[in-house]
């Protein structure tokens, strides 16, 4: 565990001290601990030794604006640094059969929750790699400026694509209205795989590690499928309880170019040939 002098403090303050720390098994950035502190209570701390400034404060602002949803309950914030994130600490149990339902029943609900804009207040990070979130109201100029060509960018600085692959990549981003229907923006989870889907206590959904921001809901789906995709009855009720284009799979590949270009990005080559064959087909 690292030795922060801001969490350090903090429990001080609140006449607290650590008596345990176990390590527990978290995703390739941070470092994650069960905390078992003198009063008795245990939470989760998420850390950082090189975290960028406000990167902790944006996954705990994304959190906070997923449950205000009223959609699928995130772990309650209890403290924040710029090196450390602590959270109610949820022990995974055994997934209630309903599990599926109730996830793509959350998700709907989230989706519906009214903002105005893409974007978010701040920027968040999907991963180590930062997402920029200037706020605008149209959706595809975000889409092709804060995602694409953004991610594009940083593997042509990395010697990841090519010109021409540049090239390809800007001229998604002049097809995007044709390409792309339009949709009112909803607040995203932005990561959404299994991964990041744990199963709480009461054996129900509960999402961690997010990378929030207002998007296109179509986006989210996709990022679904990215990774193996949930089960058929996550899908059939959120189908249900959400007014999505029937046809929104067909357009898969093309939301899904920014997460590739992300992997891309952070772990190298492996991803280029579904990359280029994204660009090839839309481009």
């Amino acid at each position: 565990m690292l030795s922060d002098n801001a969490l350090q403090e903090w429990l001080t303050s609140q006449s607290l001290h650590i008596l345990a720390a176990d390590p527990l098994s978290g995703g390739c950035v941070a470092q994650c601990f069960c905390l078992q502190l003198s009063d008795g209570h245990r939470f989760f701390l998420k850390q950082q030794a090189r975290a960028e400034p406000g990167q902790f404060v944006a996954e705990a602002a994304g959190l906070e604006a997923l449950d205000a949803t009223e959609g699928v309950p995130t772990p309650q914030v209890i403290w924040v640094s710029e090196q450390s994130l602590l959270l109610e600490y949820l022990p995974p149990t055994a997934r209630q059969k309903s599990f599926s339902t109730v996830l793509g029943e959350g998700l709907a609900r989230q989706h519906s929750y009214p903002v105005d804009g893409f974007g978010f207040d701040r920027d968040t990070w999907c991963g180590a790699t930062r997402q920029v979130n200037s706020m605008t109201p149209d959706g595809y100029w975000f889409f092709a400026e804060h995602r694409l060509r953004y991610l594009a960018r940083i593997c042509v600085d990395k010697n990841l694509l090519s010109r021409t692959q540049m090239d390809q990549v800007e001229r998604v981003c002049d097809r995007l209205p044709e390409l792309i229907p339009e949709q009112a923006p909803a607040l995203l989870h932005g990561d959404l795989w299994s991964g990041n889907v744990h199963t709480g206590p009461d054996g129900l959904p509960v999402l961690i590690d997010p990378a929030v921001y207002q998007g296109w809901p179509e986006a989210e789906l996709a990022m679904t499928r990215l990774f193996g995709g949930f089960d058929q009855a996550f899908y059939d009720a959120y189908e249900s309880n959400y007014p999505v284009l029937a046809d929104w799979r067909e357009r898969i590949p093309l939301y899904n170019l920014w997460h590739l270009l992300n992997h891309l990005s952070l772990f190298g080559r492996s991803y280029l040939q579904e990359v280029d064959s994204i660009l090839r087909r839309y481009a």
